[in-house]
């Protein structure tokens, strides 16, 4: 039996019409079904349905063989021994810098000031600052990341951005990107050499679901 680890919410959602292409369909909806654990169409494979940041874990540990994750989730995981064969190019946004519209971040950055920069996306900021040579002192927050600007808590943010449109309405502003985000698929190692043949089928099969999309 292979078990894919997934997350409710948009990875959900346009992870189940590529599964559907690789000839893997549901009985019931996930995003509605009380149930953790999902038969599909095939006998030999079956769904978790996981909290996001624990796909990665998940994966790593033999709960699952495979997982659906978003770049982010898996950067601040660390990833550590686990496969990754394809971007699934799902849930797409990006990670950015933003700020308050009348904060000159590049004037700040230019002068060497040590910056508060909330996010829960510690190590991806940590490291993109770190490049940058620009002091910071990180605040984890888990969410309503727009509020530590607002009231002063912070000087920036770092944070997905999909349309932008969350940051325009709490006037805050996008001032750097840091990194493109898509979903991954992600493979226990060890599992793919026990369940070889089956496992790289499937792999196969959503690569070529990801082609056809891309093409279409």
């Amino acid at each position: 039996m292979i078990t894919l680890a997934l997350s409710k919410g948009r990875i959900l959602e346009e992870t189940l019409p590529l599964l559907q292409a690789a000839g893997v369909r549901m009985d019931e909806d996930p995003e509605t079904s009380r149930r953790l654990i999902l038969p599909t169409s095939r006998a030999d494979l079956r769904l978790v349905l996981v909290r996001a940041a624990d796909v990665p874990t998940y994966v790593q540990h033999g709960g699952a063989d495979l997982g659906v994750v978003g770049l982010d989730t898996l950067i601040e995981h660390g990833g550590a021994g686990l496969y990754q064969p394809l971007d699934l190019q799902i849930a797409r946004c990006r990670m950015s810098v933003a700020t308050r519209a009348e904060f000159d971040y590049a004037a700040a950055v230019k002068q060497g000031s040590r910056l508060r920069v909330a996010t829960k996306f510690t190590r991806i900021a940590r490291d993109h600052f770190a490049d940058k040579g620009v002091h910071v002192d990180l605040i984890k927050l888990y969410g309503s990341m727009e509020l530590a600007p607002l009231t002063g808590l912070a000087d920036a943010i770092v944070d997905l951005v999909s349309s932008g449109s969350t940051l325009k309405a709490n006037q805050l502003v996008e001032v750097e990107q840091i990194m493109p985000i898509s979903a991954r698929l992600i493979v226990n190692p060890a599992a793919l050499k026990l369940e070889r043949a089956p496992m790289r089928a499937l792999i196969e099969a959503l690569g070529e679901a990801v082609g056809q999309r891309s093409a279409a």
